[in-house]
Protein backbone atom coordinates (compact mmCIF):
# COMPACT_ATOMS: atom_id res chain seq x y z
CA UNK A 1 0.00 0.00 0.00
CA UNK A 2 1.55 3.40 -0.58
CA UNK A 3 1.01 6.02 1.93
CA UNK A 4 1.95 9.31 1.58
CA UNK A 5 3.03 11.20 5.00
CA UNK A 6 2.89 14.76 4.97
CA UNK A 7 5.43 16.24 7.27
CA UNK A 8 6.76 13.02 6.64
CA UNK A 9 10.38 14.75 7.70
CA UNK A 10 9.32 15.67 11.35
CA UNK A 11 9.44 14.42 14.75
CA UNK A 12 5.92 12.00 14.33
CA UNK A 13 6.06 11.63 10.73
CA UNK A 14 9.71 10.42 10.78
CA UNK A 15 8.66 7.71 13.25
CA UNK A 16 5.14 7.12 11.29
CA UNK A 17 7.67 6.55 7.98
CA UNK A 18 9.71 3.65 10.00
CA UNK A 19 7.08 2.15 11.43
CA UNK A 20 4.44 1.92 7.94
CA UNK A 21 7.93 0.82 6.23
CA UNK A 22 8.79 -1.90 8.85
CA UNK A 23 5.14 -3.17 8.03
CA UNK A 24 6.18 -3.43 4.33
CA UNK A 25 4.06 -0.77 2.93
CA UNK A 26 5.67 2.14 0.34
CA UNK A 27 5.86 4.80 3.03
CA UNK A 28 6.27 8.08 0.87
CA UNK A 29 7.55 11.58 2.70
CA UNK A 30 5.68 15.19 1.48
CA UNK A 31 7.50 17.72 2.92
CA UNK A 32 9.30 20.95 1.22
CA UNK A 33 12.53 19.17 1.36
CA UNK A 34 11.24 16.86 -1.20
CA UNK A 35 9.65 18.77 -3.27
CA UNK A 36 5.97 18.88 -1.95
CA UNK A 37 4.50 22.43 -0.32
CA UNK A 38 0.77 22.22 0.63
CA UNK A 39 0.84 25.71 1.34
CA UNK A 40 1.44 25.87 -2.73
CA UNK A 41 0.22 22.93 -3.80
CA UNK A 42 3.52 22.40 -5.53
CA UNK A 43 4.20 18.62 -6.31
CA UNK A 44 1.25 17.83 -4.66
CA UNK A 45 -0.53 15.67 -7.85
CA UNK A 46 2.90 13.95 -8.22
CA UNK A 47 3.23 12.37 -4.74
CA UNK A 48 -0.34 11.33 -4.65
CA UNK A 49 -0.24 9.47 -8.14
CA UNK A 50 -1.18 5.89 -6.60
CA UNK A 51 -1.79 6.53 -2.75
CA UNK A 52 -4.45 4.64 -1.05
CA UNK A 53 -3.55 6.59 2.02
CA UNK A 54 -2.66 9.98 3.55
CA UNK A 55 -1.26 10.96 6.43
CA UNK A 56 -1.06 14.92 7.53
CA UNK A 57 1.53 15.29 10.89
CA UNK A 58 2.41 18.74 9.27
CA UNK A 59 2.50 21.83 11.78
CA UNK A 60 2.53 25.60 11.54
CA UNK A 61 5.70 27.20 11.78
CA UNK A 62 3.95 30.38 13.25
CA UNK A 63 1.39 30.05 16.12
CA UNK A 64 0.54 33.24 15.55
CA UNK A 65 -3.38 33.84 15.14
CA UNK A 66 -3.68 34.66 11.73
CA UNK A 67 -0.76 32.89 10.44
CA UNK A 68 -1.38 29.34 12.02
CA UNK A 69 -5.45 30.17 10.79
CA UNK A 70 -3.88 30.47 7.26
CA UNK A 71 -1.75 27.54 7.59
CA UNK A 72 -4.15 24.89 8.32
CA UNK A 73 -6.95 25.94 6.43
CA UNK A 74 -5.08 26.59 3.18
CA UNK A 75 -2.73 23.12 3.80
CA UNK A 76 -5.59 20.49 4.29
CA UNK A 77 -8.09 22.76 1.55
CA UNK A 78 -5.26 22.11 -1.25
CA UNK A 79 -4.42 18.26 0.38
CA UNK A 80 -8.22 17.45 0.32
CA UNK A 81 -8.61 18.61 -2.91
CA UNK A 82 -5.69 17.07 -4.99
CA UNK A 83 -6.43 13.49 -2.80
CA UNK A 84 -9.90 13.83 -4.25
CA UNK A 85 -8.39 14.23 -7.87
CA UNK A 86 -6.33 11.02 -6.67
CA UNK A 87 -8.47 9.04 -5.48
CA UNK A 88 -7.18 8.90 -2.23
CA UNK A 89 -9.29 6.95 -0.22
CA UNK A 90 -8.61 7.32 3.49
CA UNK A 91 -6.76 10.86 4.91
CA UNK A 92 -5.76 10.57 8.17
CA UNK A 93 -4.72 13.90 10.34
CA UNK A 94 -3.06 14.16 14.17
CA UNK A 95 -4.90 16.35 16.07
CA UNK A 96 -4.99 17.15 19.81
CA UNK A 97 -6.87 16.23 22.94
CA UNK A 98 -8.84 18.62 24.18
CA UNK A 99 -9.26 20.48 20.78
CA UNK A 100 -12.49 21.47 21.24
CA UNK A 101 -12.04 22.42 24.62
CA UNK A 102 -9.25 24.82 24.05
CA UNK A 103 -10.74 27.31 21.65
CA UNK A 104 -9.46 30.57 23.41
CA UNK A 105 -6.33 29.15 21.82
CA UNK A 106 -5.18 30.56 18.31
CA UNK A 107 -3.52 27.14 17.28
CA UNK A 108 -6.51 25.31 18.97
CA UNK A 109 -8.95 27.05 16.20
CA UNK A 110 -7.16 26.47 13.55
CA UNK A 111 -6.91 22.55 14.22
CA UNK A 112 -10.41 22.45 14.94
CA UNK A 113 -10.66 24.81 11.45
CA UNK A 114 -8.93 21.95 9.82
CA UNK A 115 -11.27 19.25 11.13
CA UNK A 116 -14.30 20.66 9.66
CA UNK A 117 -12.91 20.67 6.28
CA UNK A 118 -11.44 16.73 6.84
CA UNK A 119 -15.44 16.17 7.38
CA UNK A 120 -16.85 18.25 5.04
CA UNK A 121 -14.72 17.07 2.67
CA UNK A 122 -16.40 13.89 1.21
CA UNK A 123 -13.54 11.48 1.42
CA UNK A 124 -12.96 9.17 3.83
CA UNK A 125 -10.96 10.09 6.98
CA UNK A 126 -9.60 9.69 10.57
CA UNK A 127 -8.49 11.67 13.03
CA UNK A 128 -6.00 10.72 15.73
CA UNK A 129 -6.63 12.85 19.05
CA UNK A 130 -3.14 12.90 21.06
CA UNK A 131 -2.21 14.43 24.24
CA UNK A 132 0.54 16.42 24.52
CA UNK A 133 4.29 14.72 24.14
CA UNK A 134 7.27 13.68 26.46
CA UNK A 135 9.29 15.06 23.75
CA UNK A 136 7.78 18.74 24.67
CA UNK A 137 8.25 18.62 28.39
CA UNK A 138 11.08 21.23 27.82
CA UNK A 139 9.69 23.74 25.41
CA UNK A 140 6.33 23.68 27.07
CA UNK A 141 8.05 24.64 30.73
CA UNK A 142 10.16 27.24 28.49
CA UNK A 143 7.12 29.20 26.94
CA UNK A 144 5.70 29.51 30.55
CA UNK A 145 8.85 30.73 32.01
CA UNK A 146 8.90 34.32 33.84
CA UNK A 147 12.73 34.99 35.03
CA UNK A 148 13.88 31.76 36.78
CA UNK A 149 9.91 30.50 37.75
CA UNK A 150 7.93 28.26 35.36
CA UNK A 151 4.33 28.96 35.74
CA UNK A 152 2.12 26.13 35.41
CA UNK A 153 -2.18 25.62 36.06
CA UNK A 154 -3.63 23.37 38.59
CA UNK A 155 -4.69 21.10 35.79
CA UNK A 156 -3.73 17.03 35.41
CA UNK A 157 -1.96 16.33 32.42
CA UNK A 158 -1.87 12.84 30.39
CA UNK A 159 1.43 13.16 28.29
CA UNK A 160 2.75 10.21 25.66
CA UNK A 161 5.62 9.12 24.11
CA UNK A 162 6.19 10.51 20.33
CA UNK A 163 7.05 7.06 19.70
CA UNK A 164 3.56 5.92 20.94
CA UNK A 165 1.68 8.12 19.00
CA UNK A 166 3.46 7.60 15.49
CA UNK A 167 2.51 3.77 16.31
CA UNK A 168 -1.10 4.78 16.76
CA UNK A 169 -1.17 6.67 13.49
CA UNK A 170 0.31 4.90 11.23
CA UNK A 171 -2.29 1.97 12.50
CA UNK A 172 -5.24 3.25 12.06
CA UNK A 173 -3.43 4.09 8.50
CA UNK A 174 -3.68 1.22 7.02
CA UNK A 175 -6.53 0.28 8.45
CA UNK A 176 -9.99 0.65 7.54
CA UNK A 177 -11.21 4.76 7.69
CA UNK A 178 -13.43 5.35 11.07
CA UNK A 179 -14.97 8.39 9.44
CA UNK A 180 -14.40 9.92 13.12
CA UNK A 181 -11.67 10.20 16.14
CA UNK A 182 -9.40 8.42 17.79
CA UNK A 183 -7.79 9.34 21.20
CA UNK A 184 -4.50 8.26 22.35
CA UNK A 185 -2.96 9.15 25.52
CA UNK A 186 -0.40 8.18 27.94
CA UNK A 187 -0.47 5.48 30.56
CA UNK A 188 0.04 7.49 33.68
CA UNK A 189 -1.89 11.15 34.67
CA UNK A 190 0.48 14.10 36.38
CA UNK A 191 -0.42 16.98 37.88
CA UNK A 192 1.07 19.89 35.52
CA UNK A 193 3.34 21.29 37.88
CA UNK A 194 4.91 17.42 38.57
CA UNK A 195 5.16 16.74 34.93
CA UNK A 196 7.66 20.05 34.58
CA UNK A 197 9.11 19.43 37.45
CA UNK A 198 10.33 15.72 36.70
CA UNK A 199 11.19 16.69 32.96
CA UNK A 200 13.33 19.84 34.37
CA UNK A 201 15.03 17.99 36.91
CA UNK A 202 15.82 14.73 34.69
CA UNK A 203 17.92 18.43 32.47
CA UNK A 204 19.39 19.27 35.40
CA UNK A 205 17.41 22.71 35.26
CA UNK A 206 16.87 24.71 38.66
CA UNK A 207 13.89 26.93 37.28
CA UNK A 208 11.11 26.75 39.82
CA UNK A 209 7.91 25.29 38.96
CA UNK A 210 4.94 27.08 40.62
CA UNK A 211 0.88 26.62 40.36
CA UNK A 212 -0.54 29.20 39.09
CA UNK A 213 -4.41 29.08 38.59
CA UNK A 214 -4.27 32.24 36.68
CA UNK A 215 -1.82 30.52 33.85
CA UNK A 216 -3.35 30.11 30.78
CA UNK A 217 -1.62 26.70 28.12
CA UNK A 218 -1.02 28.19 25.11
CA UNK A 219 -3.52 31.14 25.32
CA UNK A 220 -6.46 29.03 26.89
CA UNK A 221 -7.58 28.64 30.52
CA UNK A 222 -7.76 25.32 31.78
CA UNK A 223 -9.82 23.14 33.96
CA UNK A 224 -8.18 20.41 36.02
CA UNK A 225 -9.56 17.37 32.91
CA UNK A 226 -9.21 19.78 29.62
CA UNK A 227 -6.14 18.07 28.92
CA UNK A 228 -7.25 14.63 30.39
CA UNK A 229 -8.18 11.30 27.61
CA UNK A 230 -11.43 10.32 27.92
CA UNK A 231 -12.16 6.62 29.10
CA UNK A 232 -11.97 5.05 25.89
CA UNK A 233 -8.98 5.88 24.72
CA UNK A 234 -6.26 4.20 23.64
CA UNK A 235 -3.25 3.99 25.72
CA UNK A 236 0.22 3.98 25.07
CA UNK A 237 2.94 2.07 26.34
CA UNK A 238 5.82 3.83 27.13
CA UNK A 239 6.13 5.27 31.12
CA UNK A 240 7.49 8.66 31.72
CA UNK A 241 10.29 7.61 33.89
CA UNK A 242 11.17 5.11 31.57
CA UNK A 243 11.61 7.84 28.32
CA UNK A 244 13.82 10.12 30.84
CA UNK A 245 15.85 7.48 31.03
CA UNK A 246 16.77 6.56 27.89
CA UNK A 247 16.38 10.35 26.67
CA UNK A 248 19.05 11.13 29.05
CA UNK A 249 21.39 8.02 28.34
CA UNK A 250 20.68 9.33 24.56
CA UNK A 251 22.07 12.84 25.78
Amino acid sequence: MKIVVVGGTGLIGSKVIGKLKAGRHEAVVAAPSTGVNTLTGEGLSEVLMGASAVIDVSNSPSFEEKAVMAFFQTSTRNLLSKEAEAGVRHHVALSVVGTERLQASPYMRAKLAQERLIKESGIAYSIVHATQFFEFVKSIADAATVGNQVHVPPAFIQPMAAEDVASAVAKVAVGSPLNGMLEVAGPERFRFDEFIRRGLRAHNDSREVVVDQNTPYFGAKLSELTLIASGEASIGEMRFDNWLSMATAAR
